[in-house]
């Protein structure tokens, strides 16, 4: 150590005693070394955390670090009773970090009122990819998308890599892709170039963004929270800028979920209207593709290009809908706002009132009218689908996916007969609501969840989300997640998304109606 010397004894000892809390990740002595209340801060490149409770779940959540030791210490006083230290650490793995503390004489007690970390450099956070080049597979060197970088899902067959579906087990059991798939090839062919494979939720069946496995990808937008899935791993690259587009999937939410959790644009298209070949499906009668980007004009030139079958911009889709600008006539489901969050509710109301939208109150009927019958028919196909694996390989998935696969093991053909039956009517009903209009809603309750949720926390969150995002699934509509919202949550603002669900075949529409209400919106508040 240099300049330690000059430290006064009481602050060399309470940061000696908060290095070794740090090494045997001892969280009752950690949380006293900092100081309480709402004022205290800890940054790191994944964001800044506000209050002494919000730090605490995000190192209960964390885990311990790496073994190191101190290399050096700087000390600097800054005023009576205020010091800054800033620590070089030497990881025994190799490389080093930064560690910069403010720490304060309260009442007797050194305490840290601020701390920044910088971790040492990693190639790749292996939470968020399973593979990644520079680039993994180089686009065409013209065309609309060139220049842009996709993070690809593990789900869709890349020539000559292997679909690991966010279980290391299932990717050693794989073989090598002989084609890319179709979704693949239109990016490429469009200019864009792979950055890489990220990691996804397991099958694809969740939407909490978390993977028993590999970790659980950081949320760019709220440090220390869940970043959304099951499309977590693309989601929080686009958000953290490793990659521009996201090539995902949503079955249940997994493009708007992470979408709205991370602040980002997130497209789920019409169902069947993107070729599905190549991708590993959970359940077909909901699977579809889509993308996620950090700006509506990405967003907009990825579905100009993917969705002009023709290149031309008078048809939208195979679904032969008109590409013209959709009415701007929205409807807002009376059961979705009571299904959203109380803040969450407030301030969706008030970006309504604000921004003086031409809106319409419209029933959907229960929601669980909606979840119930779909579940039983996503879990019929998902078992038909992987049930076989499964059995030849027991206890190889995480306990909630497990959990999941067994509850879709007891669904009977008759179950399956009757939730398909009570799905036609809903059905019915939510393409006459978007016959001529366009139905806005919250995209999830709100914020996404602490990291530190409990089991139990983060599947009561589960449900009340998939009651916002399974209709579009239904109805097999587009549906669109804009960052409009901003909701306090614990820790500091977070956002939330808006979704925008129009009629089949009308995807690059609706992204351009999407872009309309943001500027609107936008410049709205900004008078």
């Amino acid at each position: 150590m240099t300049a330690a010397q000059t430290m006064p004894d009481e602050l060399r000892a309470a940061f000696e005693a908060y290095e070794r809390a740090i090494l045997t990740n001892d969280l009752d002595a950690l949380g006293a070394a900092f100081a309480p209340g709402e004022r205290t801060l800890r940054g790191d490149g994944a964001g800044l955390l506000v209050g002494h409770d919000t730090i605490s779940a995000f190192r209960g959540a964390r885990g311990g670090v790496s073994a190191r030791t101190i290399e050096r210490v700087e000390y600097r006083p800054l005023a009576e009773g205020v010091a800054l230290i800033v620590a070089v650490s030497r990881f025994a793995a190799g490389g080093t970090g930064l560690q910069t503390q403010v720490w304060q004489l309260i009442d007797g007690r050194w305490l840290i009122t601020a701390a920044h970390v910088t971790p040492r450099s990693a190639p790749f956070d292996r939470s968020i990819w399973r593979t990644v080049g520079d680039p993994l597979y180089q686009g065409a060197w013209n065309g609309p998308l060139s220049g842009l970088t996709v993070a690809v899902k593990d789900l869709f067959a890349i020539k000559g890599y292997r679909i690991g579906a966010g279980n290391p087990t299932y990717l050693d059991s794989a073989r090598a892709e002989t084609t890319s798939a179709p979704a693949v090839g239109d990016l490429l062919r469009g200019g864009a170039s792979l950055r890489g494979i990220a990691r996804t939720d397991e099958f694809a069946y969740s939407i909490a963004g978390d993977n028993a496995h590999y970790g659980t990808p950081p949320n760019a937008a709220v440090p220390g929270a869940l970043p959304g899935g099951s499309s977590s791993g693309p989601a929080s690259a686009v958000a953290l800028g490793h990659a521009d587009i996201a090539l995902a999937t949503d079955t249940a939410g997994s493009v708007r979920v992470p979408a709205s959790y991370q602040g980002l644009w997130g497209l789920r298209t019409t169902h069947d209207l993107v070729p599905r070949q190549g991708l590993l499906p959970l359940a077909q009668s909901f699977d579809t593709v889509g993308w996620l980007a950090r700006d509506g004009a990405t967003l907009q030139a990825v579905a100009d290009w993917c969705l002009s079958y023709d290149g031309s911009d008078s048809t939208d889709s195979v679904f032969g809908a008109s590409a013209a600008d959709l009415p701007w006539r929205f409807r807002v489901p009376t059961e979705a706002l009571a299904a959203a969050e109380p803040a969450t509710r407030a301030a969706f109301e008030e970006l309504i009132a604000a921004s003086a939208l031409p809106i319409e109150q419209v029933s959907l009927g229960d929601l669980d009218d909606y979840l119930v019958p779909f579940r039983t028919v996503q879990g019929a196909e998902a078992w038909r689908n992987n049930g076989d694996w499964l059995r030849a390989h027991p206890g190889s998935t995480g306990p909630a996916v497990a959990a999941r696969f067994r509850a879709a093991a007891a669904v009977t053909a008759a179950d399956e007969s009757a939730a398909r039956a009570a799905l036609e009517p809903l059905r019915d009903t939510l393409h006459a609501l978007v016959r001529d209009a366009v139905l806005l809603l919250p995209t999830v309750p709100g914020p996404a969840p602490s990291r530190s949720a409990t089991g139990a926390q983060v599947d009561a969150v589960r449900t009340d989300t998939l009651r916002l995002t399974t209709p579009a699934a239904v109805g097999g509509l587009p549906a669109l997640s804009v960052p409009l919202l901003t909701v306090d949550a614990a820790g500091g603002p977070a956002p939330v998304g808006v979704s925008l669900v129009s009629r089949a075949g009308t995807d690059i529409a609706l992204v351009r109606l999407g872009r309309a209400l943001h500027a609107r919106i936008t410049e709205t508040e900004s008078v």
